[in-house]
């Protein structure tokens, strides 16, 4: 999620500083993604640098409130209206994980697969607890924060289980140690 397209969207209820966005943002997501108020502020600083915001006079509580301008409106509009690339997403650790502990010497991958699978389904587990507790319509955005993560979720246990299949049908022999690095191996244990 794009921070700054979060606090957007937050200023468009109304101007508010930088605790009241973050809490915004927080209660919009079902506090899946917690913001550091450095973060808060660190995003107002560019936004405000880009025209996409502006300040307004410190309250008698000294905080300073923030409106969104007409940039800002029009820079919220395109993002809602741009479908999110696969592209843009961030790198699937897992994949990686997963892909690195084939390469890499003495990693037990089918301990690194259950060991996952065991931590997705108790998110799952943990998600669907939420989401019974949820109460529609008023709940509706965390609803369909939740709906994503167990999708999500779903989908890794699916994978997972493609990854464990597939490392029965294709056994991978264990990397073994470059020569050059079984030297300096040897040569330490000699020391």
């Amino acid at each position: 999620m794009s921070v700054k397209h979060g606090i957007l969207a937050a200023l468009e209820h109304g101007p508010r500083y930088g605790y009241q966005l973050r809490v915004a943002f927080e209660e919009s997501t079902g506090a899946t993604w917690p913001l550091n108020i450095g973060q808060v502020y660190t995003t107002l600083n560019r936004l405000e640098r880009d025209g996409l915001v502006r300040p307004l006079p410190e309250s008698e509580g000294g905080q300073r409130p923030f409106e969104i301008t007409d940039a800002g409106h029009a820079e919220l509009a395109t993002w809602f209206a741009t479908p999110v690339a696969r592209a843009d997403r961030p790198r699937d650790e897992l994949a990686i994980k997963l892909s690195l502990a084939l390469t890499t010497p003495g990693v037990d991958v089918t301990s690194v697969v259950q060991t996952q699978r065991t931590a997705t389904m108790r998110a799952l587990q943990e998600y669907t607890r939420l989401k019974s507790r949820a109460e529609p319509p008023r709940d509706l955005p965390w609803l369909l924060v939740l709906d994503a993560l167990i999708f999500q979720a779903e989908a890794e246990s699916r994978w997972l289980d493609h990854c464990e299949s597939s490392l029965l049908r294709y056994p991978v022999a264990p990397p073994t140690v470059p020569a050059v690095q079984a030297e300096h191996l040897d040569e330490r244990s000699l020391a």
